[in-house]
């Protein structure tokens, strides 16, 4: 067999989703799928006997859990690539997953095509996390967040754009004050607005200036209404 095939180990606790993964996975040249395991200790088990190079991790098993077994996995052999595949889009549990050293957290909504290139990527090395969650969750296990769930979803450059917003600063003006071009600002600002589920400038403005509750607000309203974005 090439050197290039990504070894694959299937742990999920319904059978009809594994046989699906299964006959999706080995319809490809360079993957081959060394055997399934429908609980945390069975995937124990079967990495030790298989060798993969990559589990395909269910998070929910009827012993436990995808984290649990993916620590246990990368304590015994480090070298193993762990990717979640799982129906739930949570945050502790993505937390836990990136804290046990999983290389990706994916959803099974995810397109065939998405699946296997990210089981490719996973396997050479790539990380499938995004940049902004990982960085949550080092601000997280710093003591950095705030605990405002708006807030704490934006990135560090995002909450100082914020405060600037607050301070009634245009695009042009956040550009200068950080040195970035204008159009990179209002992308900053049309991302921030989406995971703060906003629509405009004002909104957050006036939440930011309700967060700093000993602050006068020092922005005019024309500023707001003057940027689209």
């Amino acid at each position: 067999m090439s050197e290039s095939v990504v070894r694959v180990l299937i742990v999920d606790d319904h059978a009809i989703v594994r046989q699906g993964l299964r006959a999706l996975l080995e319809a490809e040249d360079d993957i081959d799928v060394t055997g399934e395991a429908g609980s945390v200790e069975d995937a124990i088990r079967r990495v030790g006997l298989d060798e993969p190079d990559l589990v395909l991790m269910d998070l929910q098993l009827p012993d436990g859990t995808g984290v649990d077994a993916c620590r246990e996995i990368l304590s015994r052999w480090p070298s193993t690539t762990v990717l979640i595949l799982t129906s739930f889009a949570d945050d502790e549990a993505l937390y836990s997953a990136i804290m046990a050293g999983a290389a990706g957290y994916v959803l099974k909504r995810i397109q065939p095509d998405e699946l296997l290139g990210g089981i490719r990527a996973a396997a050479s090395g790539a990380s499938l996390l995004d940049p902004t969650l990982v960085e949550m969750v080092f601000k997280r296990v710093r003591g950095e967040l705030t605990g405002d769930s708006l807030l704490d979803r934006l990135s560090g450059q995002e909450l100082k754009i914020v405060d600037l917003i607050e301070q009634g600063l245009t695009n042009r003006q956040i550009a200068s004050e950080l040195n970035l071009a204008e159009k990179t600002v209002k992308n900053y600002v049309s991302n921030l607005l989406t995971k703060m589920g906003m629509s405009r400038r004002s909104e957050v403005a006036a939440y930011a200036a309700r967060r700093a509750a000993s602050t006068k607000a020092r922005f005019p309203a024309t500023t707001w209404e003057e940027e689209d974005l």
